[in-house]
């Protein structure tokens, strides 16, 4: 008998069927998102997937580049959207089970938009150069400016802008030209202008801007342009301003700057152009702007300048504009004027210079019956040089001998 229950049992045990392979797909969606959204910095892609057994791994990929394997739940991605062109771009997923069944998700349609929203209009972070000078801008420069931090050129003149200049906008620091002239800006310029080391063009000209020209202005040595005029700023030109040694044209007229013009001007070698006429300087000319022997304009008119005309400027041969009137410039007017032979524009008039007119004024190849010379409202004694005997108008001669 137990003979024949071991053969009965070994019978059953050799008519068990053998085991079925796993054929069955895992099932898998992505469930953070849908397709069309959206979105920016660092997302987390997440999915779902459920299968008869068990999910051994989920693959990420970005426009079919593999780019992440998640082994453990929950299956998702951090994916970095900054390393990546704003735009388009196809995300999916494929999910494993165990048995190596596979099932890839329906691929969703992701917009990556890391640019900054400007006026209307998105701006990619690698964007080097925004004109959008005369496109009717208004209201503040928005603050996010300061993240396009690729730019090399910024025009944003002729526009309606008001407000502060941002102080991000010292993140710019790849910025080799900033137009933000010809608008109606206001408060005072930030210090941190002073980060664009790589200017070398700024205007900043015909806004309300106040308060002090900020020393710090000293650290753009690449600058070849600036332009503060027409605006309200107040107090002296700091002395900094004698570091930016590549400056041809420097215009800070129009303002109500005040104190002494620094001597540290005459490191100034390379201007063309200086002008600090209509502001509120005190003292003397200084020597030192003889230094400036590539000038083509000196325009110091209408402030409150003393002293004599320094004879150094009988160096700057190179003058075709000279413009010294409305001061409180007194003595003679020095001889070596006569060297300036490049002239097409002198005007000394509305101070209280004094003595005789010296004959070498004769050299210049100027009109002298004509507007572009003005001597006039002066204490000038006669006898006058002949070529211009008819044309000094009024004089003071008062105190003559």
């Amino acid at each position: 008998m137990t003979r024949l229950l071991l053969i009965l049992l070994l019978l059953f045990v050799g008519c068990e069927e053998p085991t079925k392979p796993d054929t069955t797909p895992p099932t898998v969606s992505i469930s953070s998102h849908s397709s069309g959204q959206t979105v920016n910095e660092i997302v987390t892609v997440t999915v779902t997937t459920q299968d008869n057994e068990e999910i051994s791994k989920v693959e990420f990929f970005i426009n079919d580049s593999l780019v992440f394997t998640d082994i453990e739940s929950p299956y998702q991605y951090d994916w970095n959207t900054t390393q990546y062109e704003d735009g388009e771009h196809i995300v999916k997923v494929i999910s494993y089970d165990n048995s190596d069944n596979f099932t890839e998700s329906q691929p969703i349609l992701l917009i990556v938009r890391n640019g900054v929203y400007l006026w209307g209009g998105y701006y990619s972070l690698n964007t080097t150069e925004l004109d959008l000078r005369e496109s009717e801008l208004t209201g503040f420069i928005p603050s996010e400016i300061g993240n396009l931090t690729n730019l090399t050129y910024l025009n944003l003149s002729y526009n309606g802008l008001t407000g502060e200049i941002p102080p991000e906008i010292g993140n710019l620091t790849n910025l080799t030209y900033l137009n933000l002239s010809q608008n109606g800006l206001t408060g005072e310029i930030q210090l941190e202008i002073g980060n664009l080391s790589n200017l070398t063009q700024l205007y900043l000209n015909n806004n309300q801007f106040t308060g002090e020209i900020p020393p710090e202005i000293g650290n753009l040595t690449n600058l070849t342009y600036l332009s503060l005029s027409e605006n309200q700023l107040t107090g002296e030109i700091p002395w900094e301003i004698g570091n930016l040694t590549n400056l041809t044209y420097l215009y800070l007229g129009l303002n109500q700057l005040t104190g002494s013009i620094p001597s540290e001007i005459g490191n100034l070698t390379n201007l063309t152009e200086l002008s600090l006429s209509f502001n509120e300087f005190t003292g003397e000319i200084p020597s030192e702007i003889g230094n400036l022997t590539n000038l083509a304009g000196l325009h110091l008119r209408n402030n409150q300048l003393t002293g004599s005309i320094p004879p150094e400027i009988g160096n700057l041969t190179n003058l075709t504009t000279l413009s010294l009137g409305t001061n409180e410039l007194a003595g003679f007017i020095p001889s070596e004027i006569g060297n300036l032979t490049n002239l097409t524009y002198l005007n000394l008039s509305e101070n209280q210079l004094t003595g005789t007119i010296p004959e070498t004024i004769c050299n210049l190849n100027l009109d002298f019956s004509s507007w572009v010379f003005n001597i006039s409202n002066n204490q000038l004694c006669p006898p006058y040089p002949s070529c211009i005997e008819n044309n000094v108008g009024y004089q003071d001669t008062s105190d003559c001998p």
